[in-house]
């Protein structure tokens, strides 16, 4: 464990603050042209960033948070990770993974989320699965009882000497938000490399920390880049999620970021029965990107979120003229614990 911290560097210094990365995973992700969505879009400059690439455990957006979670607050004396999430949880599977990485134990506290979470496809697959190869102990519980069943984890834990270090959902904090500060420098540099100047990134919002993220990265770069928030749930609270931690992100690294509230751009159009449902917006989604570029999304994020840039293509909230980005952040395990599901069954 020492060994491993020791080997955390220093990434860089952003406003007042230097900033530590534990690395865990692959960044620098290919940013690719989507030449089959782009025909079907019309949309001629649209690219993927493949974060779904980054490694550890199938990858996905929550190993650049928690490479930079971590590199802040994981110290010698920490022994257990904790987290929580819902039953199909991405980052709670990454984090069990990045314990493993790192020698610690890790408990998940996973939630009952879904109405039909009961098939025994979804409580045995996909990230489940993975996570019995993980190891983590996990601790089921509904939404009522979330609170309840986390806190007494980690009196547990301590009460048996272990010293655990909770990292909240998807890592969605201002040291994890850096992950995404720094993803889009890579992503701006990428671009600026074919000779392109990027205007509109598309991700999914579900703990904020990746579009909060982005839009302080693209703000501290001086880029005039929209960064559409996509909802994979109830959206109605998603913009102010994202205004605070952008407040936060502020604080922790001593500088003016300047974002309105107003300029945040969350998009509740396309959650599409609710979290973990994949409607018929969601399929569709997926099968015109699968077939179009040989691309797999997943039915909780990536999917609503593709489907998001679709119906706003179709609005004409941007430009075909412009250069689109959709930020892919991973999850296809998850979708493995849906082949019972009508969606793709029919």
């Amino acid at each position: 464990m020492d060994d491993l911290l020791n080997r955390s560097r220093s990434f860089a210094r952003l406003g007042r603050k230097e900033i530590r990365r534990l690395p865990l995973g692959g960044l620098g992700t290919p940013l690719e042209p989507l030449a089959g969505a782009s025909d079907y879009l019309r949309l001629p400059n649209l690219l993927i960033k493949r974060d779904d690439l980054t490694g550890l455990a199938g990858g996905g957006n929550k190993v650049r948070k928690l490479e930079f979670f971590l590199g802040e607050h994981l110290e010698p004396q920490h022994d257990t990770l904790v987290t929580v999430g819902a039953i199909q949880s991405n980052h709670a599977r990454q984090t069990a993974a990045a314990a493993a990485r790192c020698g610690l134990r890790s408990v998940l506290v996973l939630e009952d989320r879904r109405p039909d979470s009961h098939d025994p496809n979804y409580e045995g697959s996909g990230n489940i699965l993975l996570n019995r190869l993980l190891g983590p102990e996990i601790i089921r519980t509904d939404t009522a009882g979330h609170a309840t069943a986390l806190d007494q984890v980690l009196t547990r834990l301590r009460n048996e000497g272990r010293n655990p270090l909770f990292i909240p959902s998807g890592a969605s904090t201002p040291s994890g938000s850096l992950g995404y500060i720094h993803c889009a420098a890579e992503m701006w540099f990428q671009a600026s490399a074919l000779g392109l100047s990027i205007e509109n990134v598309v991700t999914a919002n579900g703990s904020a920390g990746t579009q909060a993220g982005l839009i302080a990265g693209f703000r501290l770069l001086g880029k005039d880049v929209k960064v559409w928030g996509i909802s994979h749930g109830e959206p109605s609270n998603k913009r102010g999620k994202v205004k605070t931690l952008l407040n936060d992100i502020e604080a922790f690294l001593g500088v003016d970021l300047a974002v309105s509230e107003e300029e945040i751009l969350s998009v509740g159009d396309y959650v599409d029965g609710g979290y973990g449902v994949p409607g018929d917006a969601t399929r569709q989604a997926m099968q015109i990107i699968a077939k179009a570029d040989g691309i797999i999304l997943d039915p909780v994020y990536t999917g609503k979120s593709f489907a998001g840039l679709c119906g706003l293509v179709k609005k004409g909230a941007m430009s075909r003229g412009e250069v689109t980005v959709f930020l892919h952040t991973g999850g296809t395990p998850g979708l493995f614990a849906y082949a019972n599901h009508p969606a793709f069954n029919s």
